[in-house]
């Protein structure tokens, strides 16, 4: 499977995250695949940067699939990439994971609004040249 600009990063569990059985809650992952995303673009193009130029990610779908549970005394990370993306569309994709295996997947979409005109705009184009470059490799 092709998993283009793939970045992973530690997720610390934090005693908020679980319940009283020490499984972490289903709606932590959501916030979870927020901070990925928000890596991803720290990564490839900041949020300031972003907004400099007039644009912002608007988020229109969120998908999760929990495979396994997770406990406070796991150690996690996640992962996100540049699933899919077209001229006004894009999607990232994430997996919660431990050593042994993967915990949660999941998949959000959305699209770009330029922040003046407050209307969906193309994909900025260093996100498709990222894409592309990665696609052809």
């Amino acid at each position: 499977m092709t998993r283009p600009l793939l970045l992973e990063k530690e997720i610390r569990i934090q005693g908020y995250d679980i319940d009283v059985l020490g499984i972490v809650s289903n709606i932590v992952y959501l916030r979870w695949f927020e901070d990925l995303r928000m890596h991803f673009l720290d990564n490839y193009y900041p949020f300031q940067e972003l907004y400099a130029d007039h644009m912002s990610p608007v988020l229109t779908d969120t998908q999760v699939k929990y495979h396994y549970p997770l406990t406070i005394h796991d150690e996690t990370n996640g992962r996100v990439w540049l699933s899919n993306i077209s001229k006004s569309r894009w999607e990232c994709s994430f997996e919660i994971v431990t050593e042994k295996k993967i915990h949660t997947t999941g998949v959000q979409s959305g699209y770009f609004i330029d922040t003046q005109r407050m209307r969906p705009t193309r994909i900025p184009e260093r996100f498709q040249e990222l894409y592309d470059r990665e696609m052809k490799d």
